[in-house]
């Protein structure tokens, strides 16, 4: 009988102990104020393939940036299927803060300069607060620096700048899937004929599809409306760009492999100046590589 009194106050403390370590948890939750997560990683990098994409550079982070683009595969053995008409772009951007960027590059393609400033104004987020996408403005400056193609008439040094303006709006969806809608304006200071816009609206969408933990395929395709621009191009009509390509993380540096019907390698070229034809073969082989630098520490990390 003992026995079974000494079992019976052994259960009911431990129901007791239990009970009250349950409405301590439940105390403490109560307590806890609810977290606000931000999206993370809805691209691999700062740009989908050639485009940008709606990520920016931490604070205090310097990423170097270069992209190369060989010409046409159909250009035959002769060239080495584009190999000996190869263009580069270097450039470099720095986190003023967590979402304000600012950057420079140059392009052997046009022997262009290019300054840019990103600014990601919203970002998609859940738990205590919910947004459902993140929106970045990036602006773009170049200056043709090659030698005037007239240099008997006036030339004027604001004929050498063209301008770009992107509104990126971005969503990622779980942790396999993102979409980015791109808005565009490009404007052209001198243009060849009176018939050709100034000003080109296009729209691009990019996207980027999880493969494996280190492997992404991406892709990007800029529409122009029709009726913008009339003169031929080197003797080609304007085309719409469109890439496609997969991004290989390796540490601190993204190797991008992609194919595409654009030379340029920046909004001003992939709108306005995309001559390839997907369908005749005129693809360029190219490849971006990334790698960040951590030049200024948050306050937080240092020693």
């Amino acid at each position: 009988m003992k026995n079974w009194i000494k079992i019976a106050c052994a259960l009911w403390l431990s129901i007791n102990t239990t009970q009250a370590q349950d409405d301590l948890m439940d105390m403490l939750e109560a307590t806890e104020e609810p977290v606000t997560n931000y999206t993370i990683a809805t691209f691999k990098t700062t740009r989908i393939v050639s485009g940008h994409s709606a990520e920016t550079n931490a604070k205090g982070v310097l990423q170097y940036l270069i992209g190369h683009r060989f010409g046409r595969l159909n250009s035959g053995w002769r060239d080495l299927f584009g190999i000996d008409n190869a263009t580069i772009r270097m450039g470099f951007e720095y986190g003023l803060t967590d979402n304000i960027n600012l950057g420079i590059g140059r392009s052997s393609f046009k022997k262009t300069y290019d300054g840019t400033v990103k600014w990601r104004f919203l970002r998609q987020k859940y738990g205590a607060t919910n947004f459902p996408f993140t929106a970045t403005f990036v602006s773009n400056i170049y200056v043709d620096s090659r030698e005037w193609g007239n240099p008997d008439r006036t030339n004027y040094f604001s004929s050498r700048l063209n301008f770009n303006h992107s509104l990126l709006l971005a969503k990622k969806f779980g942790d396999f899937f993102s979409l980015q809608l791109m808005p565009t304006i490009v404007h052209r200071n001198l243009v060849e004929t009176a018939k050709d816009n100034n000003t080109i609206y296009a729209i691009g969408i990019g996207t980027s599809v999880r493969l494996t933990g280190s492997l992404r395929l991406n892709a990007e395709y800029h529409y122009i409306p029709p009726g913008q621009i009339d003169s031929k191009i080197g003797g080609e009509d304007v085309q719409n760009s469109f890439s496609i390509g997969v991004d290989l993380e390796t540490g601190g540096h993204v190797f991008q492999l992609h194919l595409t019907n654009s030379r340029g390698m920046t909004e001003r070229y992939l709108v306005g100046e995309t001559t390839g034809n997907w369908l005749k073969g005129d693809i360029h082989f190219g490849f971006n590589v990334s790698r960040v630098f951590t030049v200024r520490k948050p306050k937080e990390f240092k020693e």
